[in-house]
């Protein structure tokens, strides 16, 4: 498989949109019935976009912001998600970005940790996260408002020091 992350080329502009405004695209766990909003290009210290490309192809895109347990700098951390178009999943894709994206972030930043959560009914993405190398650890309760709904989320973490 010929994965790699990559910056969004400036042609695919209209593409990365059109994917953002299609819910079938995104996925049911990433519809929030919200108006597509504009990403920067370039990512940056607090995050960023990249496409995940197969075989040539966008396939999808991996995101990642930060977030803090504290007012130092070592208590920063990132949180990732990822959306794959519908043809792209099932395939392994989805870990091999994840695990990606967090081997760069610990990489190029000094970040000890890197999260994510996904809905407790996504079974897909929490073996996909398990693949990644995240460890599972806990449900949260009613912390996504989704659909006219509150929804239980489950989060996984995967640190520096894990390996």
């Amino acid at each position: 498989m010929g994965l790699v992350l990559r910056v969004a080329r400036e042609d695919e502009a209209e593409l990365l949109e059109g994917w953002r405004r299609d819910p079938e695209s995104g996925g049911t766990f990433n519809d929030f019935g919200l108006a597509a909003e504009p990403t920067s290009d370039a990512p940056g210290p607090a995050g960023g976009h990249l496409v995940v490309e197969v075989d040539g192809d966008p396939a999808g895109t991996v995101t990642w912001r930060e977030t803090r347990y504290g007012p130092n700098e070592e208590s920063r951390a990132f949180e990732i998600g990822i959306a794959l178009l519908p043809a792209a999943r099932g395939h392994g894709y989805g870990a091999a970005a994840q695990r990606m994206l967090a081997d760069q972030l610990f990489a190029t930043t000094s970040v000890h940790r890197v999260e994510a959560s996904t809905d407790v009914e996504n079974l897909a993405e929490q073996r996909s996260l398990e693949k990644a190398g995240f460890s599972r650890e806990g449900v949260i309760r009613g912390a996504q408002y989704r659909h006219g709904a509150w929804h239980d989320l489950v989060g996984y973490a995967r640190l520096r020091s894990d390996g």
